[in-house]
């Protein structure tokens, strides 16, 4: 009569194993071996554990002997097993590869799957693989611009160094307008939100005028100093400055980041800013309005109020833009800016690299 080979664990083993046996998130194939292995240690034969946990012999012998030749780490892994043989060869992955990295197809901008199926005779589940194992997404495309700006560095180190190491008794501010808000109305009422169907909302809608929001961010504490008006000239630039003025303590100096917009630069808006030198300007690189934080402010008022907002006037539209800024400035929560100056240079050097070599190609 065959002998089961006899399991034995120290502490330390005993440990693990009843560990495994009682996990309540691990899979139940791998509780089940522990099971088996705890039984064998207690003296149990292959006939008794099957007996007990409700399985066969053969699959009590098999991982008492698993656990002897391999310890409890052959627990945790199952036997390699053959599968079923390929039907697609690496050369056809390679081609699938390069004509979706080099080539075109005829009349389209990008691959789909199926027009790639179709061009390399293989299914479309064996296309969306093969892109899925190499990263390759067709569908997706990216937008770009790099800065022409022959100040670009010094601009950016500038601006960083605002945000990493702010100067003391001072303010920061990210200031900017958002232009051309749209009092939208809808031409028919949607339907709310419900069980089992999202809310709707017609597709047209009805203009009932615009509004330009002019905020500034303060970068320390979240803070947003705003102001709308029916335009954005740089006579309400110069009425925004003075409210940033009047609103903030007047011995503290003012550091203000902002783009390259003609209005900024105004002849008038300069003399404004000569008699009053506690305000600092800074201009980002032209083509870099994602160095202001304050663009970051307004995704959100887009994403969050705008963007579903029904507006009969601009007045109501108005109004809801100063509830948000209310609400917001109730609990600011600030940007954490975070990217170094030479790591965006470093990145900005490859970017060009590589504009350089295709231009050249």
């Amino acid at each position: 009569m065959r002998i089961a080979r006899p399991v034995k664990l120290n502490a330390e083993q005993r440990r693990a194993v009843e560990r495994l046996a009682r996990g309540r998130s691990l899979p139940a194939r791998i509780v089940e071996r522990a099971r088996i292995v705890l039984r064998a240690a207690d003296g149990l034969r292959d006939k008794e554990i099957a007996q007990q946990l409700g399985i066969t012999p053969e699959k009590a012998a098999r991982w008492r002997n698993r656990f002897l030749e391999g310890g409890i780490a052959a627990l945790e892994k199952d036997a390699p097993r053959p599968g079923r043989t390929r039907s697609i060869s690496d050369r056809q992955v390679k081609r699938v590869v390069a004509m979706t990295i080099r080539h075109k197809p005829a009349g389209a901008t990008h691959w789909s799957t199926r027009t790639m199926a179709a061009a390399a005779g293989i299914s479309e589940a064996s296309v969306r693989r093969i892109w899925h194992a190499h990263g390759l997404k067709p569908h997706l495309l990216r937008t770009f611009k790099l800065s022409r700006d022959i100040r670009f560095a010094e601009k950016l180190e500038t601006i960083v160094g605002l945000y990493l190491n702010p100067p003391e008794h001072a303010i920061v501010l990210c200031a900017d307008e958002k232009s051309q808000i749209q009092a939208l109305d809808r031409t028919q009422p949607g339907l709310p939100l419900k069980k089992a169907r999202c809310g709707t909302m017609t597709h047209d809608y009805k203009r009932n005028g615009t509004a330009t929001l002019f905020a500034a961010l303060d970068a320390l504490d979240g803070q947003v100093i705003s102001m709308c008006d029916d335009r954005h000239r740089h006579q309400e630039w110069l009425k925004f400055l003075r409210v940033i003025d009047h609103v903030t303590p007047a011995e503290k100096q003012i550091h203000m980041i902002v783009d390259n917009y003609s209005t900024h630069k105004h002849a008038k808006v300069k003399q404004w800013l000569n008699r009053h030198p506690r305000f600092h300007v800074y201009f980002t690189p032209t083509s870099c309005s994602w160095l202001n934080m304050v663009e970051r402010f307004f995704r959100d008022l887009t994403q969050s109020r705008l963007r579903r907002g029904v507006f009969r006037d601009v007045e109501e539209l108005m109004t809801a833009i100063g509830d948000y800024i209310d609400q917001h400035n109730e609990r600011p929560k600030p940007f954490i800016w975070t990217a170094k100056a030479a790591d965006i240079l470093e990145k900005v050097k490859r970017a060009r690299a590589s504009l350089n070599n295709r231009q050249s190609v």
